[in-house]
């Protein structure tokens, strides 16, 4: 193994560690804290002015590390994912900045930040597609589907689908983080088994990254991510399943996002058409509260089915 990935990780983790309480602080001092949309429950309401924008940790330093260990041989994978990452992120950003300046949970209107998701989604297409091919592999039965200019719209719903699925998932402390670290893992062990090394060394960045953010993020939060972590998170695992061709294990090893997801589509389309509520609140990690769960409860079991995710992702990755 190359000794860069296990420096990137352990580097990552030490710096994000001792950087996230200063950026608390600074934070704090320029009054960016969390606006909580009228429609939460009353206990997330409790959570109000805790600072957000944490993702500019996990954003900014593995990029920086990664630019630093792997520059030199830097390949076409390395470039992408910078791209996705950052992209991502800094549509985050401008929502998450223009939440806090006027101080309403709306943030950036949703057709616009989807069209801001779409475009980066088909610029990325549109370098990847001279480096890869356009089929995709079924696990298990190993089938090949040539799926020619239908690949292009493929990644536009993973890219898309997935930033936005990490983000809805976004709602209690340690939730989206914890989660999306394991479902790193399974991507993190197929491109070293691959020989990626470019991939596999900017996602222990961020893997490393994330664990240190986790201390500070863990109920109770001291920090937030906002849009500017989530929405490069599920980025993230969107570009990796798609540079490394596994781009349908990302259904599996996303489980958690996929389920937060699916809830909230299934809630909307009821209400619309039958003027009824399927759930009693979604996301639907808001109804385990309200059927009398602890958050920390409700974590911990999103935690399982996350790490139970991502072992079954490996065992069919591994067939």
């Amino acid at each position: 193994m190359d000794l860069r990935l296990i420096l990137i990780f352990f580097t990552s983790l030490i710096v994000t560690w001792l950087t996230i309480p200063w950026l608390i602080v600074f934070l704090k001092k320029l009054k960016y804290g969390q606006s909580i949309s009228e429609y939460s429950l009353d206990e997330h309401k409790a959570k109000t002015g805790t600072p957000t924008m944490g993702g500019v940790a996990f954003v900014v330093i593995p990029v920086i590390l990664f630019l630093i260990f792997f520059l030199n041989d830097m390949d076409t994978n390395g470039w992408l994912l910078v791209f996705s990452y950052v992209g991502y992120a800094l549509i985050g950003f401008w929502d998450d900045v223009k939440i806090i300046i006027e101080k309403k949970n709306d943030g950036l209107p949703a057709w616009f930040k989807f069209l801001l998701q779409g475009i980066l989604a088909f610029i990325f297409y549109f370098f990847y597609k001279d480096i890869a091919s356009s089929s995709v592999v079924i696990p298990l039965v190993n089938w090949t589907l040539n799926l020619g200019w239908l690949f292009a719209v493929l990644v536009f719903f993973m890219l898309v689908g997935a930033s936005n699925a990490v983000n809805l998932t976004d709602g209690m402390d340690g939730l989206a983080a914890g989660t999306s670290f394991l479902a790193l893992i399974p991507f993190i062990y197929f491109a070293i088994t691959q020989s990626s090394t470019s991939v596999a060394g900017f996602a222990l960045a961020v893997l490393g990254s994330l664990l240190a953010y986790l201390r500070f993020n863990v109920y109770p939060a001291k920090i937030f991510m906002g849009d500017t972590g989530s929405l490069p998170l599920g980025a993230l695992l969107a570009t990796m399943a798609i540079l490394l061709k596994q781009e349908v294990l990302l259904v599996l090893i996303g489980g958690v996002f996929v389920y937060e997801t699916l809830c909230v589509i299934i809630q909307i389309g009821s209400v619309k058409i039958r003027k009824k509520r399927v759930f009693k609140y979604t996301p639907i990690h808001y109804s385990f509260v309200l059927s009398g769960w602890k958050e920390v409860r409700v974590v911990h079991f999103f935690w399982i089915l996350g790490f139970i995710f991502a072992l079954l992702g490996v065992f069919l990755g591994s067939l």
